[in-house]
């Protein structure tokens, strides 16, 4: 998963761009990036890998100068995590284009030889990003104008989304042009737009999440359409065009259950909205198939559940309590490569408040299960700091195949739910009962803030895929490039390791 956001203003744009990936930080820890073209028509770039904060000092910012900007924060679907890897990606040709993407292309292995084929470009990473990018500068190319026009644009999206399958939600900075962001036809990656009004114009943002448009000021307009393109001229015009042929509104519905901030509206949807219904409908499963059970505490899994255990607790007529302590400086662990590396970092990153857990028998509220490790390990830390009975409640129904969207889940034979019932998955991460949201009651709850949306991307769950292109010689492939990825990063690791040692 990453975070994107672009900006056409009528004053520089760099500090907004900077807090709007701080804010979006969540989204992604590995790489940030920033682009601006400055009053000469130059292009200013830095990106690096790490956080928003430490990537640009103040030396950086006061060189990315202009009006016109677009930022990304990064965290590896496709590709290593290398330096190079990191975006913006760019190109000069035609006119200088820098590009950002949140999102994965499935059909990315059949694009690098039809690009080198037929528009002679190179592809230098492992980054589908590059590919999005070249593909786009192929399509604006073809137009054979100098000087493009809106819809020279809206056609060169229109022949991007013929040709490019999977989830992207894109942005694009084109030199003497200005700002293009477009979403794919199926509106799986989250894209907002908004305003606000200066003193000398009006001024544009669009951004993965709602909250970097809070963050800056900007007044959120609407969420892109799904297959539609926004153009902003560096004059500040908006122009926007559907460019899609057959557009269908299938958002990922993962983005309501972890990713997105709870202060984000996607798709006319609150996040935190949603999380409370989950608790509501999850809470009246467990009132109905639990009745018997003496559960004295309701206690959320810091911390994207903590709004969804809250709204169980007040069903079930329980105590809330905050049994967990978070070190917010620590990544997510399910996307941290190695196993040792996500045991050591569950004990760095939570930390049981043994009050809460003595001698009771206590009700663990977490949004997913995905490898089951960490839950394993939640649960462990609960027995150990004094709880009678710990039962285990996820927002989410059983997660049981990979994400081929843009989300670097583990492949299908790494998830605790392949291949195994409840009782099974219970027995294996040690909780003395377990429940799961089921599919339909998490689809109603997400839907109550659009009903608008009639089918979400639930592929997770149940293996349907929306663009209708996956089959398990592409989820083998899928899963040997995660595994190569997981073994350089490994090497990476430890070849730092031993230089630490031979240093000291």
């Amino acid at each position: 998963m990453c975070g994107v956001v672009g900006i056409v203003g009528k004053y520089p744009v760099n500090q907004a761009l900077y807090d709007g990936l701080t804010v979006l930080q969540h989204r992604g820890q590995d790489a940030a990036g920033i682009v601006t073209i400055d009053s000469n028509n130059t292009l200013k770039l830095r990106k690096a890998n790490g956080l928003v904060k430490d990537v640009f000092e103040v030396r950086h910012m006061q060189r990315l100068a202009g009006n016109i900007g677009l930022g990304h924060v990064r965290y590896p679907t496709a590709g290593s995590s290398s330096t190079a890897e990191a975006q913006p990606f760019y190109v000069n040709s035609p006119f200088g284009i820098a590009l950002a993407h949140n999102g994965n292309l499935t059909n990315s292995h059949l694009l690098v030889d039809d690009i080198f084929r037929i528009a002679k470009r190179h592809i230098n990473t492992t980054s589908d990003s590059e590919i999005l990018l070249n593909v786009l500068a192929h399509e604006l190319n073809n137009t054979g104008v100098m000087q493009l026009q809106p819809e020279h644009i809206f056609r060169a999206v229109a022949n991007v989304h013929r040709k490019i399958r999977g989830a992207y939600a894109a942005m694009a900075l084109i030199i003497g042009h200005g700002l293009l962001a477009f979403r794919d036809p199926n509106g799986i990656r989250p894209l907002v737009m908004g305003k606000r009004e200066t003193p000398l114009g009006t001024e544009y943002m669009v951004a993965s999440e709602s909250v970097a448009l809070d963050a800056d000021g900007f007044t959120v307009m609407r969420d892109v359409s799904p297959g539609e393109a926004v153009y902003i001229t560096q004059e500040g015009e908006l122009h926007t065009f559907q460019c899609a042929e057959n557009p269908s509104y299938t958002p990922c519905i993962f983005e309501y259950v972890y990713f997105a901030r709870p202060d984000s509206t996607i798709d006319n949807i609150s996040v935190y909205a949603s999380r409370v219904a989950m608790g509501a409908v999850l809470g009246e499963k467990i009132k109905r198939e639990w009745a018997h059970l003496d559960i004295d505490v309701v206690i959320p899994i810091p911390e994207t559940s903590t709004d969804t255990a809250l709204k169980i607790a007040t069903v079930l007529g329980l105590p809330y309590r905050q049994g967990y302590v978070k070190n917010r400086y620590i990544g997510r662990t399910f996307i941290m490569p190695g196993q040792e590396a996500r045991k050591k970092s569950v004990k760095r990153k939570l930390n049981a408040i043994w009050q809460e857990f003595k001698g009771k028998n206590v009700l663990l509220v977490d949004d997913s299960i995905v490898r089951g490790t960490t839950s394993k390990q939640i649960i462990d830390m609960a027995r150990e700091a004094g709880a009678k009975k710990v039962y285990f409640a996820s927002a989410a129904p059983e997660v049981r195949f990979p994400n081929v969207y843009g989300i670097d889940m583990p492949s299908a034979n790494e998830l605790i739910a392949h291949g195994h019932d409840v009782d099974s998955i219970c027995n294996i991460i040690g909780a003395d009962g377990l429940i799961f949201q089921s599919l339909p009651d998490l689809i109603e709850a997400v839907r109550l803030g659009n009903p608008e949306i009639k089918r979400f991307d639930t592929s997770v769950f149940d293996g349907n895929y929306v663009t209708n292109d996956i089959d398990q010689n592409y989820l083998n492939r899928l899963e040997q490039l995660r595994n190569n990825d997981a073994k350089a990063k490994a090497d990476v690791a430890m070849a730092t390791d031993l230089e630490m040692y031979n240093e000291g």
